[in-house]
């Protein structure tokens, strides 16, 4: 005999998440779910993004990490609301999670909300959080072979945000080989190629985020 436990776990979440989408929907406020590994540049990506829309939108951070508040308060300094998860030892964030961290949030005061998920490319595929979107990072150091061990998280992701390109060349990066399995995978998925330290290539990343945005608002 098998017991699945997986299966009412992701049931009982997407019934929440359904709750969190309905709820973002009536107050407009779109939420970016972003997944990456561990060391990929998810709060510098997360820093320049605000850097590139704030004085366009009202914008909060929720971070999830399994401990400490280091993220929180790099992104508390720049006066922006943040909201610290940790889970504890688990592997991903989940839609109740997500919920009693908007509850310390100014929702009619909102126009983007960016949750920086817990670093890993595996757990937080399955787990809807009534978000906009996922969008995952990757970075050059972690190689451009990627896609084709974490097929699911690419596969997910709505926009593919490769950070870290000022260190291509240091790393022997096939940027062609990177984009041709992205393309197997998830052939509408655009590529945005960053370097977020430096605010390279961010203009375009914030675009295609302002574009979703505006047509949140708008509907």
């Amino acid at each position: 005999m098998q017991i699945d436990m997986k299966q009412p776990i992701l049931d009982k979440n997407d019934r929440l998440a359904q709750e969190n989408r309905a709820l973002f929907a009536e107050k407009r406020v779109f939420v970016l779910d972003l997944l990456a590994s561990p060391g990929s540049g998810k709060t510098s990506t997360i820093l320049a993004t605000i850097e590139a829309l704030r004085d366009e939108f009202n914008i909060a951070v929720i971070e999830g990490d399994i401990a400490s508040d280091v993220d929180a308060k790099r992104i508390g300094a720049q006066g922006i609301a943040a909201v610290q998860i940790n889970t504890g030892g688990a592997c991903h964030l989940e839609s109740d999670m997500i919920r009693r961290a908007v509850d310390a949030l100014d929702l009619d005061n909102l126009d983007l909300i960016i949750v920086e998920n817990v670093g890993n490319l595996v757990c937080p595929t399955d787990f809807d959080l009534g978000e906009g979107a996922k969008v995952m990072i990757l970075s050059v150091p972690e190689g451009d072979d990627k896609p084709l061990k974490y097929p699911g998280v690419f596969q997910a992701s709505e926009a593919i945000i490769l950070n870290k390109v000022d260190t291509m060349s240091v790393f022997n990066f096939d940027e062609k080989a990177f984009r041709d399995e992205v393309a197997q995978l998830n052939p509408k998925a655009p590529i945005f190629p960053i370097a977020a330290t430096k605010g390279e290539g961010v203009d375009a990343w914030a675009n295609w985020l302002r574009d979703r945005i505006h047509a949140l608002q708008r509907a």
